[in-house]
């Protein structure tokens, strides 16, 4: 089968289509996905570049990429609630060197749900991680309320763009940092307040916040404390809990490490069939230029999400 694979870490030539990879087999708690598209993330760059190679070494080569969409072709044993021919969405072990960038990959059970009705495989692939991100942070960590004004940080960008429908639909008061290039596009998706993280220095525009997410890290992550209320929440993606800036500014803080589970996916599912969520694509790339994909991702010229086109 096709498939774009690892045979080293490095940069963008490492990551190459083969057309003779071993199709994998469905074990058990799993469930064999033929892959329509396949959702491009930071992790995915990250990991070909050896960052997560102490953590999560790969049997070399390694098939990258965890967002799916696609249809059932194979259930394992121990696997009940799916059929044969169902559209499906999710995350594949990419950890595991089985991941999306391929025809035919495997996805455990509890990282799988039903696609949403309303979009095609190009447009759900898009939304695991992304989206289990954001629903993650602003109803879970932070339980943002009508009425509350939180900062998203990135709000064009493929997490910060579901946080910010997210927090909309709950009612708050959304700013967020982006470039100029993009205010119109965060606009449309219900901003309030748009910094130019170019040339604005969000300490001095706002104060007073419930609550702030932070995707970026680094001083952005730090500064962030400043804006907040005391007693508000402070989510990253990036960095731990700050202990002094948590006590002088009487805030929580809380690293988030995301989770795909059926539940949240069947939440994510709801909120985009009912047109709350619209999923912005910013490039569809074909299997063959996957390292490209990648390339184009670690850039961060995108509005919204990268996605890989498997086939048809």
């Amino acid at each position: 089968m096709k498939a774009a694979q690892i045979n080293a870490y490095g940069g963008q030539e490492v990551l190459v289509t083969t057309g003779d990879a071993e199709k994998p087999k469905a074990g058990k708690g799993q469930v064999l996905i033929e892959v329509y598209a396949a959702g491009v993330n930071p992790f995915d760059w990250k990991v070909r570049e050896g960052y997560m190679k102490e953590f999560i070494p790969l049997k070399l080569p390694a098939t990258l990429g965890g967002d799916v969409a696609g249809i059932v072709a194979e259930i394992g044993e121990s696997v009940s609630g799916f059929n044969i021919g169902d559209e499906v969405y999710g995350q594949a072990n990419a950890a595991g060197g089985q991941g999306s960038y391929a025809e035919f990959t495997t996805v455990t059970s509890g990282q799988l749900a039903p696609k949403p009705k309303s979009v095609d495989f190009i447009t759900a692939a898009a939304i695991p991680l992304a989206g289990t991100s954001a629903l993650q942070a602003i109803t879970e960590h932070i339980n943002l309320q009508s009425g509350q004004k939180i900062l998203i940080h990135g709000g064009a960008g493929g997490i910060g763009s579901y946080a910010v429908q997210i927090a909309k639909h709950l009612g708050a008061y959304v700013a967020t940092t982006a470039s100029a290039e993009d205010a119109d596009f965060v606009k449309k998706l219900g901003v309030d307040e748009v910094i130019d993280y170019k040339s604005e220095d969000f300490t001095a525009k706002i104060s007073g916040y419930d609550a702030a997410f932070d995707t970026v890290g680094g001083e952005t992550y730090t500064k962030s404390y400043q804006v907040l209320k005391q007693g508000g929440v402070i989510v990253s993606m990036a960095e731990q809990p700050d202990d002094e800036l948590t006590k002088k500014y009487g805030v929580e803080a809380v690293t988030q490490q995301s989770k795909v589970t059926p539940e949240r996916l069947v939440k994510l599912v709801e909120l985009v069939d009912k047109g709350i969520i619209k999923v912005k694509i910013g490039k569809v790339f074909p299997l063959e230029k996957a390292g490209e994909a990648l390339e184009y991702l670690k850039q961060g010229r995108h509005q919204g999400k990268v996605v890989i086109k498997v086939r048809d």
